[in-house]
C-alpha cells in the first residue's frame, strides 16, 4: 500500500550512497523507527520487559536495546507489542525500535543480529513513521499452547512442550474451549495479584487441535490478553480433559469472576507467541498463522491491549 510504498523510499533515500564517492557522500545520521519482527526461545529469559531493581534480570527487550546502543554507540528505545512472561516463547514478537543511525533496515537487521544471542533473532526489520509504536499500533495476537499427552515423556519435546500424562479428553476440551470465544469477562482467568483497568478482552478464536495421548495444540487469538490469561486457559481446559469438570463449568467458572474456581495455571514453556497484527500487518485469512480460520480484517484500535504487565 501506500505506507509500504512511503517506507521504500525512505529506505533507499536512507541508504544511498553514490559508488565511489567521498566519506561526505553518505547520509548523516537520522533518527528513525524501525518495525522490528522478533523470534526467541523463552527458556533462558526472564521474560520480555526490562526490569528494575539491583539483581541484573536476562530480558529479550534488554538485549535487544544494548544491541542497538553497540550499533549506533546512542542510546536506544525499543517497545514491543505485548510483555511475555518468563520462560515464554514467541514466533513473531512485534517491536518499535527507535534509533539514531544513518544503516538501511536491512543493515541494521544484520547488525543486530551479529550481536543477538543464540536465542533470539531479529526476523524483518523495516521503517517506519517516526511515531510509530508497536503497543499502540497491535490490533490482535496469537498465542499458542502445546501439551504432549503421551504416557512417555519426549526429551526432544521437553523444551516446548507441558507434558502431561494422564489421558485427556479432546473432545470435551473442544467443547469446553467454545465457552471462551466473546467479548466477556476474563476476570477469573487473570493472575491473582494483577491490576488492569478492565478485564474485558474478546477473544475471536479458542480451539484446538490433536487428539488424547498424543500432541494436543491450543490456539487462542485475541484483541488483547491479561496476565496469565492463556495459561489459565490452558491449565482449565486439562482439568476438563482429564474429567475434573464437564465443559459447562467454564461457563460456570468466567462467570464467577474468581480465579480461584478456575484451573491451575500451566507451564510457561508450552506456551508460544505465534504472531501479533497490527496497523502495517493487518489480521486477514490469507495471512493468519493457522489454516481453515477466516479472521477479520482488525484495522482499529481495539478498547484492551496488553499494556498492564507480562501476559504469558
Amino acid at each position: 500500500g501506500a505506507a509500504r510504498a512511503l517506507m521504500s523510499v525512505s529506505d533507499e533515500q536512507i541508504g544511498s550512497v553514490r559508488e565511489g564517492g567521498a566519506s561526505d557522500s553518505r547520509p548523516a545520521a537520522l533518527v528513525q523507527t524501525l518495525r522490528l519482527v522478533i523470534q526467541y526461545d523463552g527458556t533462558a529469559f526472564e521474560g520480555w520487559q526490562i526490569q528494575d531493581g539491583d539483581r541484573p534480570a536476562r530480558t529479550v527487550q534488554g538485549l535487544l536495546r544494548d544491541a542497538a546502543a553497540q550499533i549506533t554507540g546512542q542510546p536506544a528505545r525499543i517497545r514491543g507489542a505485548g510483555r511475555t512472561d518468563a520462560g515464554v516463547h514467541a514466533w513473531g514478537q512485534i517491536a518499535s525500535l527507535r534509533v539514531e543511525s544513518k544503516l538501511t533496515p536491512a543493515r541494521m537487521l544484520g547488525a543486530l543480529n551479529a550481536r543477538l544471542p543464540a536465542d533470539v533473532a531479529v526476523l524483518d526489520c523495516q521503517l517506519v513513521a517516526e511515531d510509530w509504536d508497536a503497543l499502540r499500533a497491535a490490533r490482535a495476537k496469537h498465542y499458542r499452547y502445546q501439551i504432549w499427552n503421551g504416557r512417555v515423556r519426549s526429551p526432544l519435546r521437553a523444551a516446548r512442550w507441558h507434558w502431561f500424562r494422564e489421558r485427556l479428553d479432546v473432545g470435551a476440551m473442544r467443547a469446553g474451549a467454545e465457552f471462551f470465544v466473546g467479548r466477556q469477562d476474563f476476570a477469573a482467568m487473570q493472575a491473582s495479584g494483577s491490576s488492569v483497568k478492565t478485564t474485558v478482552r474478546n477473544l475471536t478464536r479458542c480451539d484446538l487441535t490433536g487428539a488424547g495421548g498424543g500432541e494436543i495444540i491450543l490456539d487462542v487469538e485475541g484483541e488483547g490478553f491479561l496476565r496469565h490469561m492463556v495459561r489459565n486457559l490452558a491449565g482449565t481446559l486439562i482439568e476438563v480433559g482429564r474429567g475434573r469438570w464437564q465443559p459447562g463449568a467454564v461457563r460456570e467458572i468466567l462467570n464467577s469472576l474468581d480465579r480461584g474456581q478456575a484451573g491451575p495455571t500451566a507451564p510457561a514453556h508450552g506456551l508460544s507467541m505465534m504472531r501479533v497484527w497490527d496497523d502495517i500487518e493487518p489480521r486477514r485469512a490469507s495471512n493468519s498463522v493457522a489454516s481453515g480460520d477466516s479472521p477479520s480484517d482488525d484495522t482499529q484500535v481495539p478498547d484492551s491491549v496488553d499494556d498492564e504487565g507480562p501476559v504469558g
